[in-house]
């Protein structure tokens, strides 16, 4: 029975790591770019976009489909940073441990 209590007490100390860490994870902000730097997105870690920059060069009528690809290309390359920072977070805290998928994330 003592090894199943001491297991609580663990499991709930890591619940209170992962609130800290989800807290943490807001404050974590990448930077996606692309077009060899035209087009840049700032996101958190937690995915939520913080802001966007466009070189005026690409501010054109006639260059809207690039501007339009280089802001997705941005973006996705900002989220898998931030999927990478929430994933060397997630390491630190459980030391490598692995943990099923969704487990207190999200």
């Amino acid at each position: 029975m003592a090894d199943f209590l001491g297991m609580m007490k663990q499991a709930a100390q890591l619940q209170s790591k992962m609130k800290a860490m989800q807290d943490e994870l807001e404050h974590v902000e990448v930077e996606g770019t692309s077009g060899g730097g035209l087009v840049s997105v700032r996101m958190t870690a937690k995915m939520d976009v913080k802001g966007i920059k466009i070189d005026p060069s690409l501010m054109k009528a006639e260059e809207r489909e690039i501007l339009e690809d280089l802001l997705v290309t941005a973006h996705n390359d900002a989220r898998r940073k931030a999927e990478a920072a929430m994933q060397e977070k997630m390491q630190t805290l459980t030391g490598g441990l692995g943990l099923p998928p969704g487990l207190g994330l999200g």
